[in-house]
């Protein structure tokens, strides 16, 4: 006679441990933001390594289903990934945690190097900046280079890219990226078929399509009224806001589009741009922090104030996005078409970073010989994975300096 307490062959087994709480979600995520260098690919080991392999949070079939989303998805992918892990940790309440947690260390640290700026004008300070944009060079190279491995394996994705890049090169904006990376959506549904996104795995959510039908139809909202409120604050918002919507590719892609709507005689320098740039490859967390540096120095905002609606505008587009996706996504995700399309984008965003890495990267980063022998030696660093990224860091600033002696 069988024995009753065993489960059937069938059975599911045990269910899933309870969810976690806010206070958990924040301690994890505290630790992270201080801790997390190297930009969003780094950011995704980190990620794993600390919720899937040491905590068990989920397993790596879910983590994989989130990433596709996040892939998928415009917005700062390593943010959004770490506000997706919070809400199905511990519902809104931890979103939010991840979120102000993996965020606030890098925000501080780039409001207080804007802060600094000022005392930074002199032979050296200029000097240290300048080290800051070598950085930003190899930074971006070294970005480029292992995305166009990962995400253009293929002549056909080799070829999206290049279509991309090419007008770029040769001058556009925001309005021509964004058609550009459209575009290579329709192609890849025709040159990548065949490809598979990973397999759908159950995700336990604390809310269903209903809410996130609502969630989207804010973020049209805002995308849409922004731009209609007068004055330059409410502009300056608004463009910040189009690029956390409208970027694909994460930290490093925003680049072009921040530059097109910050830099100019009513904004910033482009130099004061790539100093903050530069700087933002310093501190741990998430790219997207640099809109905490350009807030806190824009004309149209300024001061700390500045710096945190600049911040929660980069963000917002892509959380909403988010979180409106995650109870359609399990649907869409088994989809072939879906797969197609995602290579096609993953492919231009190679494109948009290889045309941003020499313009305005490499052209303001580099003026002679030693500029550039400097950042192909911390290119050099990064690639090897063994020099840290503060010495990588210090190494630009320092010879730099020492260049200008």
């Amino acid at each position: 006679m069988p024995d009753a307490s065993r489960p059937a062959p069938s059975d599911p087994g045990p269910p899933a441990p309870p969810a976690g709480t806010p206070g958990e979600v924040l301690r994890v995520f505290t630790r992270l933001g201080l801790t997390s260098f190297g930009g969003p690919v780094a950011h995704l080991g980190y990620f794993h390594r600390e919720l899937v392999q040491r905590r068990r949070w989920l397993d790596e079939a879910q983590y994989a289903q989130l990433l596709a989303l996040c892939q998928f998805l415009p917005g700062p992918a390593s943010s959004q990934l770490g506000f997706a892990l919070g809400l199905l940790r511990a519902g809104w309440a931890g979103a939010l945690a991840a979120f102000v947690a993996f965020t606030l260390p890098s925000v501080l640290l780039l409001l207080a190097f804007a802060l600094l700026l000022p005392q930074l004008q002199g032979d050296m300070g200029t000097a240290a900046l300048q080290g800051l944009k070598i950085l930003a060079l190899a930074v971006v190279a070294h970005g480029l280079y292992g995305m166009a491995r990962k995400l253009c394996p293929d002549p056909p994705r080799i070829a999206i890219a290049a279509l991309t890049a090419a007008p770029l090169l040769a001058g556009g904006g925001a309005l021509l990226q964004l058609t550009l990376v459209a575009a290579a959506a329709l192609a890849g549904l025709w040159l990548c078929r065949g490809l598979a996104l990973p397999a759908q795995a159950p995700l336990r959510l604390p809310h269903g399509p209903r809410l996130g039908g609502l969630l989207l139809g804010a973020f049209f909202a805002l995308l849409l009224v922004l731009p209609l409120v007068p004055g330059a604050a409410a502009a300056t918002l608004a463009a910040v806001y189009r690029a956390g919507a409208l970027v694909f590719g994460g930290g490093h892609v925003v680049l072009p589009l921040l530059e097109e709507s910050m830099v100019g005689p009513a904004g910033l320098s482009a130099e004061t741009f790539l100093a903050g740039y530069g700087a933002a490859q310093a501190v741990p967390g998430p790219l997207f922090s640099i809109a905490a540096y350009l807030g806190a120095l824009h004309p149209a905002l300024g001061g700390v104030g500045g710096a945190l609606l600049a911040t929660l505008a980069i963000f917002l587009p892509g959380f909403l996005l988010l979180a409106a996706a995650l109870p359609l996504w399990g649907r869409l995700a088994q989809r072939p078409v879906a797969a197609g399309a995602v290579a096609g984008v993953n492919a231009a965003v190679v494109g948009l970073l290889g045309a941003a890495l020499y313009d305005p990267v490499f052209v303001e980063a580099v003026g002679g010989g030693g500029d550039l022998a400097l950042a192909v030696l911390a290119y050099a660093a990064l690639a090897s994975g063994r020099v840290p990224v503060l010495l990588v860091v210090a190494g630009c600033v320092l010879g730099r300096v020492l260049l200008a002696l």
